[in-house]
């Protein structure tokens, strides 16, 4: 099978482009090669066709002008596009706007709520320490939803 390389290799010794050593060496492989007589033999036949088909059209202007005019209409289908790009829907607006901005701040929120539980932000309102400002070796902590008090003495007790 023939890769593409050998193909356009091919068209170019059908258009003359080749070099003598290379335009031989196509020569030898359309006498050897089903594939590649084939495909000239199809190249050939389109490239009859398209020549036949080029003869029949007849431009009534100019081809100058013909051109100008297919240029001047690319022109102006291009300058339509900005408007068309102002003229854009609500949803499509807040999709590309606040939705993002929607998804942040529920991450956001959720990452509050879940720090807020392991008190990372302070203690919790069921907490409360408490330390005698006469004896600075001793404190109590309460914490009231799991209903213990700790009492902490860091000093060793005398009679």
């Amino acid at each position: 099978m023939m890769d593409i390389n050998e193909q356009l290799k091919l068209q170019a010794y059908l258009d003359g482009e080749l070099g003598e050593a290379e335009a031989r060496e196509m020569a030898n492989r359309l006498t050897q090669d089903r594939e590649s007589m084939a495909l000239m033999a199809e190249l050939r036949n389109t490239r009859q066709i398209l020549v036949g088909f080029e003869k029949g059209i007849r431009l009534t202007e100019s081809e100058d002008f013909y051109w100008s005019q297919i240029r001047r209409r690319i022109e102006a289908q291009q300058s339509r596009l900005p408007q068309l790009e102002h003229r854009v829907s609500w949803v499509s607006w807040f999709r590309r706007r606040l939705a993002p901005v929607t998804a942040m701040m529920l991450v956001a929120f959720a990452g509050l709520v879940a720090f807020r539980g392991t008190g990372y932000f302070g203690q919790s309102s069921a907490t409360e320490v408490e330390t005698a400002l006469g004896d600075p070796g001793a404190f109590t902590y309460r914490d009231y939803s799991a209903g213990t008090t700790l009492v902490w003495l860091s000093y060793p007790a005398e009679n």
